[in-house]
């Protein structure tokens, strides 16, 4: 479902938990709230000389699961789709894929709610990064008693956001989506896979009691923070009434662009599976060089992992920083000095002489 702007955004919201998606195609863009119309209003600072011109696109398949539980959402001006006017700031670009379990009930809820609770913050925008974190949690929290008055809502989900304000960028990431960013062809990720197998999440959890078991969170979860979960017994909350070892908090990545960057990739795990985030920048650089069409770069990206064997559903929202497609790679080959020793000297010498 698109946006295309802030009146049928604030109508939508109401609406949304009532849509449906038809299952029958093989790629489709699902349940996603996106605005591809360039961002061209952002003010001119002397002081920078680049300025993003944002594109952006988005792609999503059920691939080899029998339900689709991936959900994202892409808004060019995020303050006025909620009907906020914020004099004197920078236009803010949200940007967000997630990825659920155990149902779509904490995804669809997340990406209904997570936005409007960060406009709504007293501090936005002027403490983006508190706000961020502050919103995650209280998103949480708020799902909470949620599936405390449905209990079919109870399911997870991971979260992965990115805001654009001006020359920044902040992803904020709970869970094991991924962003990576292509600078001039070099992949920078942007963020941290958060499962079992890191060591310093594993630290986090033993330190509030939780454990590690056969690469699962306590045994039952493969992400070691989420949304939602209140459902499973001694993850988010324990018998001390502590905070559990499954965390809404996202880790943060604040990055200042440049005329360099190129694009950013985020995806839910499924495409990660089968994507190395230098191979999906290569990719993707590839494609839009073809092109120049970020939507349909995304699903190109999402019917290749299809090609790979991808069988979790699959998301991928590209956004752009230039309106032209990349340029093409220049490889400086190295300078090889060469020598000779001594003993080959002479042996060319007497070579040379006959």
């Amino acid at each position: 479902m698109c946006v295309q702007d802030s009146e049928q955004a604030t109508e939508g919201m109401e609406d949304l938990k009532d849509s449906s998606c038809d299952l029958g195609n093989s790629s489709f863009p699902l349940e996603s709230i996106s605005e591809d119309a360039p961002v061209s209003n952002r003010r001119y600072n002397p002081l920078n000389h680049f300025i993003p011109a944002l594109r952006s696109g988005e792609w999503s398949d059920i691939g080899g699961r029998s339900n689709m539980e991936d959900t994202h959402i892409c808004i060019t001006d995020l303050a006025k789709n909620f009907g906020y006017h914020v004099l004197g700031e920078e236009v803010i670009s949200f940007y967000g894929v997630f990825d659920g379990h155990g149902g779509k009930g904490a995804a669809n809820f997340v990406r209904d709610h997570l936005p409007r609770v960060i406009v709504e913050d007293a501090d936005f925008p002027l403490e983006l990064e508190k706000v961020v974190t502050r919103s995650f949690m209280e998103t949480d929290a708020a799902f909470a008693k949620s599936c405390s008055l449905e209990s079919a809502l109870s399911s997870g989900t991971t979260a992965l956001t990115a805001m654009i304000f001006g020359r920044s960028l902040l992803v904020a990431n709970a869970g094991d989506c991924r962003a990576v960013l292509s600078r001039r062809g070099m992949a920078i990720e942007m963020s941290k896979d958060h499962r079992p197998c890191c060591d310093i999440e594993r630290m986090r959890i033993e330190s509030l009691g939780g454990f590690i078991d056969d690469g699962y969170l306590n045994g039952q979860l493969g992400v070691t923070r989420a949304l939602g979960d209140w459902h499973m017994n001694g993850l988010k909350e324990t018998t001390t009434g502590m905070g559990g070892p499954l965390s809404a908090e996202p880790e943060l990545k604040l990055l200042t662009l440049t005329k360099e960057d190129e694009f950013f990739i985020i995806g839910s795990d499924g495409m990660w599976d089968v994507f190395t985030s230098q191979n999906a920048v290569d990719f993707a650089r590839r494609k839009l060089q073809e092109h120049n069409d970020v939507k349909k770069c995304c699903k190109e990206i999402v019917e290749e992992a299809l090609k790979r064997g991808a069988m979790d559903n699959l998301t991928v929202v590209m956004v752009c920083f230039h309106s032209e497609p990349p340029p093409p790679m220049v490889v400086q080959r190295p300078r090889v000095k060469r020598s000779i020793s001594a003993e080959g000297l002479q042996n060319l010498k007497f070579l040379l002489e006959g």
